[in-house]
């Protein structure tokens, strides 16, 4: 029998247990915090994605409740940290249009995960095929699957998609009972420079963890003070709106770490983590006071000591920034899917991915070559 699919204008035009039943539930050790419905719909019901954004929702859904996918009409390339806008600027001098594109991704979220959720197999091929078909059928420059995982990648390339790599940085905690127990698998300069630099940053504030309940408006607002400032600093402005992390308090606060420091109990700083089933998600971070180190506390050390301390596999620090390598944090590949309607343009990017690939191979090699653990 012939399933039927569905193009979803807004999650919520499903409801919220039929699209989480396709997912890990809560607390499982698969959880991914970021294909959850309440994620995805806080973000368009709080304006970060529709209309005006340049994200418009265009969710894949099969109508027997066997798979779905994340999808969103592109008109520009931000806020996808797989830069393709090399890309777009080939097909413009070769007089072709690149956008509007296909993006099946998470906004603003830079953390490998499900894309292409399906219980079966004959789910997964009749999501892929509908990619492909509302390119074709929409006149679309291509479809763009950005960090999913590497097997999902490996099977698209046999479909006529071309892979992708880049490289993150991660904790991998190797079943570290402390902080202190990392730090001794560290060589002995590394260990004193992350002592130092931990030792100056906690001396100028105190560090509070808030997680469920113990999160209050009152310390988003100051969260969102920092979160603009960061924004302002490095892109220009804000993907995130107030609403959307008002959104996550209602229905994933138990999903969410925040690490706020404080001076004369005013925060002054603060860091936002994920909680997945295996991981800790280090997502965005904002300072009101420049502090020597305070980035790192916060951000890496902290999101360190709470990855062991909830027994997590692995702590993933975000995109870029190889400042990670000196503070524990591994050079990991990435992977991303690309399908291009034009021959021309496919071809041409082909022979880039080719290159690319290796270069990131290489670089991957050369900065495992630097990891700050003692040897043997």
């Amino acid at each position: 029998m012939k399933i039927k699919v569905r193009i979803l204008n807004a999650v919520g035009d499903v409801s919220r247990s039929d699209w989480n039943a396709l997912l890990p539930v809560r607390g499982s050790q698969d959880y991914h915090p970021f294909t959850d419905w309440d994620f995805l719909n806080a973000l368009e019901i709080s304006g970060c994605v529709g209309a005006g954004t340049g994200w418009l929702s265009a969710h894949i859904w099969l109508e027997d409740k066997t798979g779905c996918a994340p999808l969103y009409v592109k008109s520009h390339s931000m806020g996808e940290y797989v830069f393709d806008q090399i890309w777009a600027d080939a097909a413009a001098r070769a007089g072709m249009d690149y956008y509007p594109k296909l993006q099946c991704a998470v906004p603003f979220t830079p953390v490998t995960g499900p894309r292409l959720i399906a219980k079966t197999p004959e789910a997964e091929t009749i999501l892929i095929e509908t990619l492909k078909d509302m390119c074709s059928q929409n006149n679309m420059s291509g479809v763009h699957l950005t960090f999913g995982n590497k097997d999902l990648v490996e099977r698209l390339s046999e479909q006529g998609f071309l892979t992708r790599t880049d490289r993150q940085f991660h904790f991998i905690n190797r079943d570290y009972k402390s902080f202190d127990d990392f730090l001794a698998n560290l060589t002995s300069r590394k260990r004193k420079k992350i002592k130092a630099e931990r030792r100056k940053a906690q001396e100028q504030v105190q560090i509070k963890h808030l997680r469920g309940d113990d999160i209050k408006p009152e310390h988003w607002d100051a969260f969102y003070k920092f979160y603009l400032d960061t924004s302002a600093r490095k892109w220009g402005r804000p993907y995130l709106t107030r609403a959307f992390f008002a959104a996550i308090h209602e229905n994933m606060r138990e999903q969410v770490l925040l690490a706020l420091a404080f001076q004369d109990d005013t925060p002054i700083a603060g860091a936002l983590n994920f909680i997945g089933g295996d991981a800790l998600y280090g997502r965005h971070w904002g300072a009101l006071v420049d502090i020597p180190f305070l980035h790192f506390e916060l951000c890496y050390y902290q999101a360190i000591e709470a990855g062991i301390d909830m027994g997590l596999a692995r702590v993933e620090a975000g995109a870029q920034g190889d400042h990670k390598l000196a503070r524990g944090y591994e050079p990991v590949a990435t992977y991303s899917a690309h399908y291009l309607t034009h021959p021309g343009l496919r071809d041409a990017v082909a022979s880039f991915l080719t290159h690319e690939r290796k270069a990131v191979a290489h670089h991957i090699d050369v900065l495992s070559e630097h990891v700050p653990f003692r040897k043997g």
